[in-house]
């Protein structure tokens, strides 16, 4: 008999949909002038994000730990294979399809943002500036095929990952869910970015002399 079972602790939904906004917000940013202030400012926040799962990857709660999801290319393959004849096996935390996409979307992110504070503070050039543009797409490639993945596993196994990356819950026939939720860290993070976002200079309000010369040098071709 399937049982409600927490999952996902505070922290690690707060990552989830921090990352998703910031992302977004600094991918629609990316290409104005205008707008050049607040890609940076959520590119920095994607950085943060990415930095404290990296932490949290190793001391979170249990399926939040990269231990839960390091999964070898034979069970990828096997997954896969379960899938195509929509029979999968059931995985409470990340199964070994989205682990891929998650350890791809770590990647991409540190790449795209540590790049992207290169290239703003002009350091590299335009390889460092192309390797940023492509590490960015490749970023987005990858969070459409893993939308993809979310939408065909919860038709598979009929169950909400969406909504259960909000509520932090899903069904299990197997009492192995967490205990703590950690909701009070959650919240800190959440008030760290919100602290951040209104107290990063924009354009016109103290903003860098980098953003400045960017801006100069924007003029002048």
């Amino acid at each position: 008999m399937n049982t409600r079972i927490l999952v996902w602790d505070v922290p690690t939904r707060v990552f989830h949909w921090l990352l998703v906004l910031s992302f977004t917000v600094a991918f629609l940013t990316a290409d104005s002038e205008r707008t050049r202030d607040i890609h940076v400012m959520f590119g920095y926040i994607l950085l943060g994000l990415l930095a404290f799962r990296l932490i949290w990857g190793f001391i979170g709660t249990r399926y939040a730990r990269f231990g839960s999801f390091l999964f070898g290319p034979g069970e990828v393959v096997a997954y896969l294979k379960s899938l195509v004849m929509r029979k999968p096996a059931h995985y409470v935390g990340h199964n070994p399809a989205g682990s891929v996409a998650i350890w791809l979307l770590l990647l991409l992110g540190f790449v795209s943002a540590i790049s992207g504070v290169m290239v703003y503070e002009e350091i590299g050039g335009d390889a460092l500036e192309e390797l940023h543009e492509f590490s960015s797409y490749a970023m987005l490639a990858v969070v459409g095929v893993h939308v993809l993945g979310v939408v065909l596993s919860s038709l598979l196994h009929r169950e909400n990952l969406v909504r259960a990356m909000i509520t932090g819950y899903k069904t299990n026939d197997q009492n192995a869910g967490i205990k703590r939720t950690y909701t009070w860290l959650g919240a800190i993070m959440l008030a760290a970015v919100v602290a951040f976002w209104f107290g990063y200079p924009v354009a016109g309000q103290g903003s860098s002399g980098s953003a400045q010369t960017h801006a100069a040098k924007h003029d002048d071709d």
